[in-house]
């Protein structure tokens, strides 16, 4: 197992290339070595390479080829006319610590390989204009994407197509550029994890969404951030797919736009979509396609989900379609259903029992003893049911088959289950500049059946008992173990601005007797409105 140094300020290709002191100079003087299992080539901080990194050997799964860094100062940058490193048939790779800017072409490209790893890896102004992705694995298994960022790309920020075994956790992904880019797409791939990752569109020329699965089998999406795109997740086919407390909103610019969305490009089974926050969008779930295509959609299940802010229904119904629609919190001011009459006469999709957000916080309330807290960190509601939007459908009835969970296809009804400790979403909406911090508290509409809840962590790290503070992308937010919070807006970050912007935060509570759930909070600001009271309160 050899370690090869590579300096592109000190380096020489007449260097050995086996320490420090004796760096090569350029990643061609790599490449005319024979890497072997375990071998490691380090890049020295600091340096610049203007050439394609081309990996052409294997490492084994025990003994992986590394690419990695040494040294202390910014870290090593590839840049290349064509790919930034390529590799095809050389599998058990792992790529860190490393950056990868101003590429012709893919930042990262790999076809035909197995176990690649990239971590820890910064991606900018890579990809190719109306091609595929940026950082691209094709007919490939096992590949890894972990805590690296891609920013303003030049195409769909990851891209692949025909991978088994996907893993992409705690990446940031925003703004990728070029019509027909979205933040992620995957193709044809299987046993698929998207996890903890924030994926932005706010700001692209992009004329699709943020996440894309096309056609994926066993797919778990959890737990992530979706802003912006003309859609936020786009599941159109696929089997056994889970989609999980993902927090979804400003996704809009089309009549059609929707939060979450399937139905189109081929058959689509086997769906939960639960605990997902979706606002600040045109529609909240979409069954729909382009055309009538002979697809099947079944086993839908809609239910635990949080629909605020959208300018149409919380879901949307015009394919035939098999499932059920339940146990959701609907803003009052949002409708539940859009389902022409000629779907809903077919009676295979069950519209159940759906609350507002009063009805849940009175629950909530009477679960405590029916004292009601205040609400100040929840959404300002008047308590009325949401309606159809449609005129004459009449109520499917209740679906024989609801949707199983991914890892185990149920053929029956699941029995209703009291949970241990149950979380709500907190909205703060600012309209406002008071020119003071806005307050709240995150615990106070949450429940555990054992009557303690406490706050663990908030965004990555612990609450101890001096409290945290972090800088988010529009403010400042302090919040202490006892769920109290202070979030204060900086005026300066939204100069320039106009309309309504967001941001997300996630927490985890617990109820001190090792179940743990997890909750969020969402703050909505009306740019236009905060700029006018800005302005008079400096008049003032």
């Amino acid at each position: 197992m050899t370690v090869y140094y590579v300096n592109s300020v000190t380096g020489s290709n007449s260097n050995g290339g086996t320490s420090e002191s004796s760096a090569f100079a350029t990643l061609s003087a790599v490449e005319s070595l024979r890497l072997n299992p375990g071998d490691s080539v380090l890049l020295a901080a600091g340096s610049v390479f203007n050439e394609q990194f081309d990996l052409k050997y294997s490492g084994s799964i025990s003994a992986p080829i590394t690419i990695s860094s040494y040294g202390i100062g910014d870290a090593p940058v590839i840049r290349s006319s064509n790919d930034g490193i390529h590799g095809s048939k050389a599998s058990n790779i792992v790529i860190e610590n490393i950056k990868i800017a101003d590429t012709g072409a893919n930042a990262i490209y790999a076809g035909n390989v197995s176990n690649w790893t990239v971590r820890n890896v910064e991606v900018s102004n890579t990809g190719l204009s109306g091609k595929p992705g940026s950082v691209s694995f094709q007919s490939s298994q096992n590949i890894t994407i972990e805590n690296s960022t891609l920013t303003g790309v030049r195409s769909d920020g990851i891209w692949m197509d025909k991978v088994n075994g996907v893993t992409l956790v705690n990446n940031t992904v925003t703004n990728s550029q070029g019509s027909a880019a979205d933040a992620i797409q995957l193709n044809d791939s299987s046993n698929i994890l998207v996890k903890g990752n924030h994926l932005e569109q706010s700001e692209t020329n992009s004329a699709k969404g943020v996440l894309v699965l096309i056609r994926a089998q066993n797919a778990v999406v959890e737990e992530n951030t979706l802003v912006g795109g003309g859609f936020g997740l786009s599941a159109q086919a696929g089997t056994n797919i889970a989609i999980h407390d993902n927090d979804i909103s400003g996704y809009g610019g089309y009549s059609w736009s929707y939060g979450i969305g399937l139905g189109d490009q081929g058959n689509a089974t086997n769906y939960d979509i639960s605990g997902n926050y979706l606002h600040d969008g045109v529609y909240g779930v979409l069954i729909s396609a382009i055309g009538s295509p002979a697809y099947v959609r079944e086993n839908i299940a809609i239910h635990d989900n949080v629909f605020d802010d959208l300018s149409s229904s919380a879901l949307k119904i015009d394919r035939s379609a098999s499932g059920y629609f339940s146990n959701n919190i609907i803003d009052s001011s949002v409708s539940t259903l859009t389902m022409p009459a000629a779907i809903a006469a077919q009676n295979t999709f069950s519209i159940g029992e759906n609350k507002t957000f009063e009805q849940a916080q009175a629950e909530l309330d009477g679960a405590a003893g029916g004292t009601s807290g205040d609400t100040s960190s929840s959404n300002e509601q008047t308590p009325t049911t949401p309606v159809s939007e449609n005129v004459d459908v009449p109520a499917p009835s209740q679906v024989s088959s609801p949707a199983p969970s991914v890892e185990t296809p149920a053929t029956t009804v699941p029995a209703v289950v009291d949970p241990k400790i149950v979380a709500v979403h907190d909205s703060l909406k600012i309209s406002t500049d008071t020119g003071s911090a806005y307050l709240g508290n995150l615990l106070e509409n949450d429940n555990a059946s054992n009557g303690t809840v406490l706050l663990r962590r908030f965004g990555d790290s612990a609450v101890d008992k001096h409290g945290l503070t972090l800088t988010g992308k529009y403010g400042v937010i302090h919040v202490e173990s006892d769920g109290d919070y202070s979030y204060m807006v900086d005026a300066a970050k939204l100069a320039g601005l106009s309309g309504k912007v967001s941001e997300f935060f996630q927490y985890k509570i617990s109820d001190g007797a090792s179940h743990i759930d997890t909750d969020s909070l969402s703050v909505s600001i009306n740019v236009d409105a905060f700029h006018t009271s800005h302005a008079a309160q400096m008049l003032a």
